[in-house]
């Protein structure tokens, strides 16, 4: 299989920078803001910090939303975040085209606000996960994933205890028939080389789009995957953010 090669930013590289200006969401109990600020660094653009119980999103061009345990996974995973002031904003925007991109944690908001279909539920083994876990990018076309190709594999961080992807067979034959499933895990291949279902995730199922696919939620972490000497030790998750870049510039 042939290892992916760093995305590029539109403005040089990815350690240009552009007047992009891309949200990422803090909740209480949030882990990987700082991560994913980083990465939207590293693809070119300008991360800008974005509080829970602030409904201003200062005019951002797009917004993630961060791994983590928001509000202790209480209730559900996602549950409380899903009534923060920040989302009455996030959800009127995105359903106006706002770009947004929700990793595990973020996935499970989104889930909840119903911006995405489906639910989260707990891992089929009832363990918390923590892997490099094999993807294969099903849809390219949404503004997060342009960078890739359809059929492309890739590898990035997985960490989860909330990951079991599920809906009822209407929806799930929706979303198949609509190319809605951005992602799905690689199960042909040795467990221990990052392949296989995580956490028995309906359809093998790590990721989905909404119809106009400008938002985007997968359970994996590619804010892990953005430089050599860290996380997978691959760039693989880098092309989110370049992609996003892409598509914002030359809108």
């Amino acid at each position: 299989m042939s290892r992916p090669s760093p995305a590029t930013a539109p403005s040089g590289g990815p350690t240009g920078r552009s007047n992009t200006r891309i949200g990422v969401i803090t909740f209480p109990g949030t882990l990987d803001d700082r991560d994913t600020q980083r990465a939207v660094r590293l693809a070119g653009a300008e991360a800008v910090p974005l509080w829970h119980r602030d409904k201003d999103l200062k005019q951002v061009d797009a917004v993630v939303l961060p791994g983590g345990f928001s509000y202790g996974d209480y209730l559900r995973a996602g549950a409380i975040s899903r009534f923060s002031p920040v989302m009455e904003t996030v959800i009127e925007q995105a359903r106006g085209g706002l770009p947004v991109l929700g990793i595990c944690n973020g996935f499970q908001v989104l889930t909840e606000t119903h911006l995405l279909p489906g639910a989260m539920l707990r891992n089929d083994s009832l363990h918390f996960i923590c892997r490099d876990q094999r993807l294969r990018v099903e849809n390219a076309d949404t503004a997060w994933t342009a960078d890739y190709t359809a059929g492309q594999e890739i590898s990035v961080p997985l960490k989860n205890i909330d990951g079991r992807y599920v809906a009822d067979e209407r929806t799930l034959d929706m979303l198949e028939a609509e190319g809605r499933v951005a992602f799905r895990y690689l199960t042909e291949g040795d467990p221990a080389d990052g392949y296989g279902n995580p956490n028995g995730s309906l359809r093998d199922i790590a990721g989905v789009t909404n119809e106009a696919g400008n938002v985007v939620g997968l359970m994996p972490h590619p804010e892990h995957a953005v430089e050599p000497l860290i996380g997978t030790g691959r760039t693989d998750g880098l092309g989110f953010f370049t992609s996003i870049l892409k598509k914002l510039v030359t809108a």
